[in-house]
C-alpha cells in the first residue's frame, strides 16, 4: 500500500459559522425551538442575520470542524466542500487552509450563495442553528478527486450531506475510490432527524461502506429503530469495525465485534457552548486511529477533544489540542 499524504480526508457542508449570543426571549420572539436546528432559506437567513446580535464568523460544518481538530492535534487533514466564488467562500477558504487544512475543491462562479449556519447560544450553553444550505448542497461527484481520497488513511463522511441527490452520489464514490485503495471509511450520522429521514438508505450505507461509525444516542437509536441504548449498541456491533457512540455527560461507549469500552466524559468545569462536541470528538477519536492506538484510547483522545470545544464559545478548539494531549500524558 503506498503512503498517506493525509491523515484525515473529510467530505461534508461547506458553511460559514455565524456564532452570537442571545436569551430565552430572542428566541421565543423569532419562533426558534431551543437547541434545535432547522433549515431557512436565504431571504429569512437576511432577515434573522440583520435582527441577531454581534456574531463570530468562522468556516464551519461539521466535517469541517472534524478537520480543524485534525490539525490542531498535529495531524494531516484535507477537505472536500463547495463555496461560491463570494465573500463567505472566500472566509471559509481561508479559514481551512489558516488552519493547515487542505482544500482544493473549485469555487462555484454561479448558482447559489456560499452556505451559513446562523447559530444562537443562549446563557445554558444551548445552541439553536438556522441553516441556509446554499452552494454546499451543489456538490457532485465530479468534486471528489479519487486521488486524494486514495492518499488519505481515512474518508470521513458527513451524514448532514446525504439530502442531494447528487452529493450523495459523491459520498458513495468516494467511499468506493477509498475501499479500491485500501484505505477506510468512517461516516457520522450527524442528526437523529437526518437519520429518520434516510434510515434505510443510513443503514445500507452502513454495512456496504462503513468501518467506523460515530453516532449520538439518539441517532443510533433512531437508526434502528429502538427504544433502548442497549438494543442500539447490540444492534450496531458487528456492523461495522468500530462504532464510537457518544452520550453527553454519560461518557461515551466504544464497540467492536469482540469488545465494548465504557468511557467517562472528560470533566468540564463549566459547559460555555455545545456547538461542535461531536466534531471535536470524531477529530479525536480518528487521530487516534491513525497513529494505530487502541479503541478505548482513542475514544479518551475524542471526550479530551469535546471537552475543550465546549469549554469555550465557538466550534474550534482555542488551546492548541496537541498540547492539550501533551499536558494529559504527562499528568
Amino acid at each position: 500500500m503506498t503512503e498517506t499524504r493525509f491523515d484525515v480526508l473529510g467530505i461534508g457542508n461547506a458553511i460559514v459559522d455565524v456564532l452570537s449570543r442571545t436569551d430565552d426571549a430572542f428566541l421565543e420572539t423569532h419562533g426558534l425551538d431551543k437547541g434545535g436546528m432547522r433549515l431557512i432559506d436565504a431571504e429569512q437567513a437576511e432577515r434573522l442575520y440583520a435582527q441577531m446580535g454581534p456574531g463570530v464568523e468562522m468556516s464551519g460544518g461539521s466535517a469541517a470542524n472534524t478537520l480543524h481538530g485534525i490539525a490542531s492535534l498535529g495531524g494531516r487533514g484535507a477537505f472536500i466542500g463547495k463555496v461560491r466564488s463570494d465573500t463567505l467562500g472566500n472566509i471559509f477558504r481561508h479559514d481551512m487552509k489558516a488552519a493547515g487544512v487542505s482544500f482544493e475543491t473549485a469555487s462555484a462562479s454561479d448558482g447559489p450563495p456560499t452556505a451559513r449556519c446562523l447559530i444562537l447560544v443562549t446563557p445554558d450553553a444551548q445552541r439553536t442553528m438556522n441553516t441556509f444550505l446554499g452552494a454546499c448542497i451543489e456538490l457532485t461527484p465530479d468534486d471528489v478527486d479519487t486521488d486524494l481520497v486514495a492518499a488519505s488513511a481515512y474518508t470521513y463522511l458527513e451524514g448532514y450531506l446525504w439530502d442531494p441527490p447528487q452529493a450523495k452520489a459523491a459520498f458513495l464514490k468516494a467511499a468506493n475510490a477509498a475501499h479500491e485503495a485500501g484505505r477506510k471509511v468512517a461516516l457520522s450520522l450527524s442528526d437523529a432527524f437526518c437519520v429518520e429521514r434516510h434510515r434505510r438508505e443510513f443503514r445500507a450505507l452502513v454495512e456496504k461502506h462503513v468501518d467506523v461509525l460515530f453516532a449520538n444516542e439518539a441517532e443510533i437509536k433512531a437508526l434502528f429503530e429502538v427504544a433502548s441504548f442497549d438494543d442500539a449498541m447490540q444492534a450496531i456491533r458487528g456492523k461495522v469495525e468500530v462504532a464510537a457512540l457518544t452520550r453527553s455527560e454519560k461518557g461515551a461507549v466504544i464497540v467492536t465485534a469482540d469488545e465494548v469500552h465504557v468511557l467517562d466524559a472528560e470533566p468540564v468545569e463549566a459547559v460555555m457552548d455545545t456547538t461542535g462536541a461531536g466534531d471535536l470528538y470524531a477529530s479525536g477519536f480518528l487521530y487516534g486511529l491513525t497513529r494505530g492506538l487502541p479503541v478505548a484510547v482513542c475514544g479518551s483522545l475524542g471526550a479530551l477533544a469535546a471537552a475543550e470545544v465546549i469549554s469555550h464559545f465557538g466550534a474550534r478548539p482555542e488551546r492548541s489540542l496537541a498540547e492539550l494531549v501533551a499536558d494529559k500524558v504527562h499528568a
